[in-house]
């Protein structure tokens, strides 16, 4: 996870600045870790039932050898629903797979501007001299300051 990647794509969307130590990080990495969590935990859950099937596949297939030849055409064709079933059901997953397990889409691309105006490097620096200044304050004149600057 790019913090400064998704610092620019939240600015860009909604034109607020958030600093890399805001909580909502913290939450974005919770999200990764029980996404991670689940997929690992399904991905085991259909090894598990491949292993399974392919141990029935191999023991049907070890009875059709043993089996004399004529009652041989019962257990072929249990032995080819089997692997009808098999064929279906790697089919199904594969489909639940793309539909639901889908890429995060490709992160949008940042534009920049070469350079800044001395302008607007002047007023960067005054912005963050005023912040430093701001958290420096009491918590009533830091919350009256907040309150009047979201006023238009």
């Amino acid at each position: 996870m790019d913090q400064q990647k998704l610092r620019t794509l939240v600015f860009e969307k909604t034109g607020v600045k958030i600093d890399v130590d805001d909580p909502v990080f913290a939450l974005v990495a919770l999200n990764e870790a029980v996404l991670e969590e689940a997929v690992e935990r399904h991905v085991g859950l259909l090894h598990e039932a491949s292993g399974a099937l392919a141990g029935k596949v191999a023991s049907l297939q070890g009875r059709a050898d043993a089996a004399p030849v004529a009652h041989g055409g019962g257990e072929r064709r249990m032995l080819l629903v089997a692997g009808g079933a098999a064929v279906l059901g790697a089919v199904l997953v594969l489909v639940g797979q793309a539909l639901f397990f889908r890429p995060a889409p490709a992160a949008a691309p940042v534009l920049q501007a070469k350079e800044l105006t001395p302008e607007q490097s002047a007023a960067l620096q005054q912005g963050e001299k005023l912040a430093r200044i701001v958290s420096k304050l009491d918590k009533k004149t830091r919350s009256a300051i907040e309150a009047e600057m979201q006023k238009p």
